[in-house]
């Protein structure tokens, strides 16, 4: 018998440890690396930005393509990283020089990471270019950072503060129709630094009105219609940078976008 054991004890470890293995994939949180089946959307190079990115030309629309936004050393990390600097969007211009995916999505899930240098730096993460995921340091309030914009409560605690990259693990269910009828609002479940943040929260509007995006200027952003969109990027003349972008497309059925994902760490 205790030869047995001793032969089988290896075998064991090898389990343990490949099971070990599998449960530090990093799946959320910054650095995460992409889920099975996801599609990077920006890993670094302006051949990337320029191939799969456009400017969204809103109402206010003021720049020009190629698109103006930088490809700067990334301050933290080897690599790069792209900056929201496009001078026709200073003193705050939302619309006028933001960034989409040139593909749309209806269901999905999102990884993305942002750092902001400096105090107040502020940008957005536009859900089918429609409902903003805020970027804005300093602010703890409903339209503060991390916040459902104009919804939910903003989960500051879980920043990782000026001068360090921070992510967004979203799953995001559009929103579902009969006919021109909105049947069921849209929903979010968002992990921010791998501390899950908002489960299942449904999405009422677009805000800001129809230089925030799709759908803003319809019924007070009450008029949602059923059409895809990209995921846009706000440039509100703030020095933001973004990094490590990558979408999985989803069909969810139910109304529920609830997960369970492997923190990096």
């Amino acid at each position: 018998m205790k030869t047995h054991y001793l032969i089988w004890k290896p075998a064991i470890c090898i389990v343990l440890l490949s099971v070990f293995s599998s449960s530090a994939r990093a799946e959320i949180g910054v650095g995460a690396k992409p889920v099975a089946g996801a599609e990077i959307y920006f890993d670094g190079s302006r051949s990337m930005l320029d191939e799969k990115w456009t400017y969204w030309e809103g109402p206010r629309f003021a720049s020009s393509l190629p698109i103006k936004w930088k490809i700067v050393d990334d301050p933290v990390d080897s690599g790069t990283a792209m900056m929201t600097d496009d001078p026709v969007a200073a003193g705050g211009k939302y619309g006028t020089a933001d960034i989409v995916t040139k593909k749309k999505f209806r269901d999905f899930r999102l990884h993305i990471e942002f750092l902001i240098p400096n105090q107040g730096g502020n940008s957005g993460v536009y859900l089918q270019n429609r409902y903003e995921i805020q970027v804005l340091d300093g602010d703890k309030t409903k339209h503060g950072m991390a916040a459902v914009i104009n919804e939910s409560e903003s989960p500051y605690h879980a920043y990782n503060g000026l001068g360090k990259w921070n992510a967004y693990d979203i799953t995001f269910r559009a929103a579902r129709f009969d006919g021109n009828k909105r049947t069921e609002k849209a929903m979010v479940t968002m992990y921010f630094n791998g501390q899950k943040v908002h489960t299942n929260f449904p999405i009422n509007k677009v805000w800001g009105g129809p230089n925030s995006g799709i759908d803003g200027g319809n019924n007070d952003g009450l008029g949602i219609t059923d059409r895809p969109g990209g995921l846009k990027l706000q440039c509100e003349g703030h020095d933001v940078r973004y990094r490590n972008i990558w979408i999985k497309e989803l069909d969810l059925d139910k109304p529920d976008t609830d997960f369970q994902e492997l923190v990096a760490r």
